[in-house]
């Protein structure tokens, strides 16, 4: 490719008479060389070198004005990281963008390296020297070969398995009579990388915010995700339509397919229209091409006995009427096929990286979209529930426990039978380096029958019913009050535990209550009278058998609470749950307001000259309230100053009324504000929306 610019560097007019992108050297180092010879095409944290030709008598200085930039997407930002600016340097980063330049007479050898964590894509390379200078484009891909970037692959004989062979072996049938399939994934022929590049740009995240979805794309987690819901084309223009209807004629039958390139492209020539038709190997077939296009290992996966659980309990339970027909949802397929991709999962526990299972077949919403994973296959074997993406519905697809039960005629329903091992057998993939395969079973549970097995499942079971009822697994500490919290009252508040847990649990619980100010202030402890500071507090031990709920109450006095509370009348109550033998701490804290007493207007004023507001309010404390006063005061109706009522001592528990008199001055829908105050209970306040009339 050649151009002729005119670059100002220190002030020196330089021209550029050719620029060569060194595709062939470059693709080789960077193993895409199979895609093509004359597009420059690298990874991700691996140098490549480019080659400027300057004309006769053209020298090039190196300067710290020579500055690049490395963009992609519609709408490149550095705060997104689609853009990115870096200028000359003497050494390489591989932990950020660089570049260094070597000068000869007549060229400059310019090697850029990117970020390993960089978004894939198509990128402009531009020099930037007061004007934007187009140097070329290249495509970034995942790299396998780069230990900082997260789908790195140590070994050599998997990375070319995983990512540069372009066939493989899809296993089929049953598991005492496997079958096989040769599949051509064909990841670089000529033009597939750009499809697979089209099928995130026609992604409704791509559709709804393209700079967000752009950026995403540096984590292979998230692309994983988004080719899982594009290869099939429900809810979106995804690649393939499936098809189980026997009825094949306004398409093509799902056997008949042998490549994912005659799809891909067929997808791509039509405007992106969904081919017709697909079934759960030939879904998996594809999403292999896409992420080995992309960089992303990826290996296709076979279950042997792939259960379809309907209502998500982790029991397939089949329903036969009299004649054997299954008359149920859930479902039990001979085999099943997914794909496996290698990386790591940050947003994870340690130990969950390497392969997680992704399945592009239309069967199951996640997060609203026919999508589902990536699974990390090591938390489908420990029966991890909780864990991203979709670990229940690929967990019960290979470990579902199986009940039969047969429906009469007249509605009863019998029993007949069940199994434990029916479900996910012969779990098989393609050997490494030969065409053989290879039994991965125990990757994704522990073997039939076996204690461990049963252990996983039976924590599984109790993951399932924890999320089907929104709850977390775990000790959980929750604070609960009572709806009657009257100042002058004693009351009694809760502090409930939860222990989601398989296992007994001893516990120490610390339940106190302190006076707090609206700013955030904290008073004094209020509570149990030897609650005076958190040092005192002597720890509840309390056992909790698994699944066990208990409850500790704190009763708050009057006596108590009413040395410590300011006129906020706020408390804070503080709960901490410790578990006696992890010394994990859990808290809940909540604070409450104790409600005033009320004032009650015994009688709506009138319209008349003078109006008479009937007052009264009983007063909630034990003890006397002294200097008791009510105050109104309304905008034109109180001459412009509040009017107040003194009534003097009010008796523990007793009544005070007052009739306060004031002459509204202007017609139309008035409010007029009470307040009652004393030395013990403040800022008491109440309102009545009056209408006065001409």
């Amino acid at each position: 490719m050649t151009a002729c610019f005119f670059l100002s560097l220190l002030f020196t007019v330089v021209e550029i008479e050719r620029i060569d992108l060194v595709c062939e050297v470059n693709n080789t180092d960077h193993h895409t060389l199979q895609n093509s010879a004359d597009r420059l095409i690298v990874r991700r944290g691996l140098p490549f070198t480019i080659t400027l030709h300057l004309r006769p008598g053209t020298h090039f200085q190196n300067g710290d004005n020579i500055n690049f930039i490395a963009q992609t997407g519609p709408i490149p930002s550095v705060e997104a990281q689609t853009k990115a600016k870096f200028s000359l340097s003497r050494f390489i980063s591989r932990s950020s963008w660089s570049a260094t330049a070597e000068m000869s007479d007549s060229t400059v050898s310019l090697t850029v390296c990117s970020h390993p964590n960089a978004p894939i894509g198509v990128y402009k390379l531009i020099l930037d020297q007061g004007e934007a200078i187009g140097l070329g484009e290249f495509v970034l891909l995942f790299n396998p070969w780069c230990k900082q970037d997260p789908v790195y692959l140590a070994s050599e004989a998997e990375r070319e398995e995983y990512v540069l062979s372009q066939d493989g072996l899809i296993y089929r049938g049953i598991p005492n009579r496997i079958t096989v399939l040769p599949w051509t994934f064909g990841q670089f022929e000529p033009g597939i990388l750009d499809i697979c590049l089209q099928i995130l740009d026609e992604s409704p995240n791509y559709i709804s915010d393209a700079a967000l979805d752009c950026s995403e794309r540096r984590n292979p987690v998230y692309v994983t995700r988004v080719l899982s819901a594009m290869i099939n084309s429900l809810g979106d223009k995804g690649v393939l339509v499936g098809n189980w209807s026997d009825d094949y004629e306004d398409g093509v039958k799902p056997t008949v397919w042998k490549d994912s390139c005659s799809i891909l492209r067929q997808w791509s020539n039509d405007g992106c229209r969904a081919v017709r038709y697909g079934q759960c190997w030939v879904f998996a077939a594809v999403a292999c091409t896409v992420s080995r296009a992309l960089g992303i290992p990826c290996r296709v996966v076979t279950n042997y006995g792939s259960a379809r659980d309907s209502n998500g309990d982790l029991v397939m339970e089949r329903f036969y009427n009299e004649f054997d027909e299954n008359i149920a949802d859930d479902s039990i397929w001979n085999f099943h096929v997914w794909v496996e991709n290698w990386m790591t999962r940050p947003d994870l526990s340690l130990g969950y990286e390497g392969w997680q299972a992704s399945d592009p077949t239309p069967q199951h919403r996640s997060e609203g979209v026919f999508c589902c994973g990536p699974v990390p296959v090591r938390a489908i074997k420990e029966g991890e529930l909780t864990f991203k993406y979709d670990v229940p519905f690929v967990y019960a697809e290979v470990n579902a426990d199986v009940v039969e039960y047969i429906k009469l005629r007249d509605g009863r329903v019998f029993k007949m039978g069940g199994s434990t091992t029916e479900v996910g057998k012969s779990i098989s993939t393609k050997a490494v380096g030969r065409d053989e395969r290879e039994d991965i079973t125990h990757n994704y549970k522990y073997p039939e029958g076996s204690e461990e097995e049963r252990r996983v499942y039976e924590k599984a079971n109790h993951h399932n019913k924890l999320a089907q009822a929104g709850e977390e697994p775990g000790l959980h500490i929750k604070i609960k009050v009572t709806p009657d919290m009257q100042i002058g009252s004693d009351f009694d508040v809760y502090a409930e535990l939860k222990n989601n847990t398989m296992v007994t649990k001893s516990c120490r619980v610390m339940f106190y209550a302190q006076a707090v100010s609206y700013n955030g202030k904290l008073g004094e402890t209020c509570g149990l009278e030897h609650l005076k500071n958190l040092k005192n507090v002597l720890p509840l031990l309390r056992t909790f058998c698994g699944m066990e709920r208990g409850r500790v109450t704190l009763r708050l006095e009057y006596a108590e609470y009413s040395k410590a509370i300011t006129q906020d009348r706020m408390i804070k109550l503080l709960a901490l749950l410790i578990d006696a033998e992890t010394r994990d701490f859990y808290r809940a804290k909540k604070t409450i307001i104790l409600d005033d007493p009320e004032i009650i207007i015994l009688g709506v004023p009138k319209v008349g000259q003078n109006l008479v507001a009937d007052l009264a309010l009983q007063n909630p404390l034990p003890e006397p309230l002294e200097n008791c006063v009510f105050t109104i005061h309304g905008a034109n109706l109180t001459d412009g100053k509040p009017i107040t009522h003194e009534v003097g001592t009010v008796g523990p528990k007793e009544f005070v009324t007052a009739k306060v008199q004031f002459t509204p001055k202007l017609p139309g829908q008035r409010k007029i504000l009470i307040d009652f105050a004393s030395d013990k209970l403040h800022n008491v306040e109440t309102y009545e929306n009056l209408v006065i009339y001409e």
